[in-house]
């Protein structure tokens, strides 16, 4: 009994203090610390959406690259050849076009003949394709208006941001690559027989001086020996090198095509 009273002599134990809270300055190092992080956080996400939008750019300036040359790659194996056409011209080309005809093929449906331009105006580059045809009158209808650009097929994009486009040609009949020339022509005849002229740089694949001289001897009314036919003029080469310049790019984009490989 006196270790009960002894027990309850002893004081009691003091009352804990409520629950302590933060203090200013505790809360304003807590803030800093939390803006720092969201700012750092926002720099790399900010860094990764640059890269990504850049990566997305890239990726489409490829892939329309990829669609361009897979579609000239197509026109150009089934290229149809001036000798097959009764000496017909059958490709045009210079910076700013290209324009040629090739062979249609569908199911239960004979050969056809197709008149495709290419085009660069204001750095796009479209692709317009004529009805196939089988009547030679209405090829050359369909080609003289490919050469006017007042054909009213519907044009496609094949790449926007083009700062540039060289074609090249190869001959059988000479060394190397050749350039285009990049006139333009008014009287620009589909047929080998029609008798208006070719001016000197009419926008034809460049034959060096043969069209210069093949030219002279049509305009000259002494008796001098007739052409025997204007394919020598307007020879077809047997290969094409495309070069596509895109705007912000140091160097461009190459491909060489082998015309009429199917």
């Amino acid at each position: 009994m006196a270790e009960a009273l002894a027990a309850r002599a002893q004081p009691l134990a003091p009352a804990p203090d409520a629950a302590r809270g933060f203090t200013l300055i505790e809360l304003l190092v807590a803030i800093t610390i939390l803006a720092v992080v969201a700012v750092l956080g926002w720099r790399g996400l900010d860094s990764i959406i640059r890269s990504r939008v850049a990566l997305s750019a890239d990726m489409e300036q490829t892939r329309g690259m990829q669609l361009a040359f897979a579609q000239l790659q197509s026109d150009c194996d089934h290229f149809v050849r001036s000798s097959d056409l009764g000496n017909r011209k059958t490709v045009v080309a210079d910076a700013q076009r290209l324009i040629l005809v090739r062979r249609v093929f569908a199911d239960d449906q004979p050969t056809r003949l197709q008149v495709v331009a290419f085009r660069l105006k204001d750095g796009v580059l479209s692709r317009r394709e004529s009805v196939a045809t089988r009547d030679l009158s209405v090829l050359d209808t369909l080609w003289q208006a490919a050469l006017a650009d007042t054909d009213t097929a519907q044009m496609v994009v094949l790449q926007s941001g083009v700062a540039a486009m060289e074609i090249l040609q190869w001959q059988s009949d000479g060394p190397g690559w050749r350039v285009v020339d990049t006139g333009s022509s008014e009287a620009d005849p589909m047929t080998a027989g029609s008798s208006a002229t070719t001016p000197a740089g009419a926008g034809l694949i460049s034959l060096s001086g043969a069209i210069a001289s093949l030219t002279s001897s049509t305009t000259s009314t002494t008796g001098a020996t007739p052409l025997l036919s204007a394919a020598a003029a307007f020879a077809n080469p047997v290969g094409l090198k495309v070069s596509l310049q895109l705007r912000g790019l140091e160097s461009g984009v190459v491909k060489v095509f082998l015309l009429g490989a199917v």
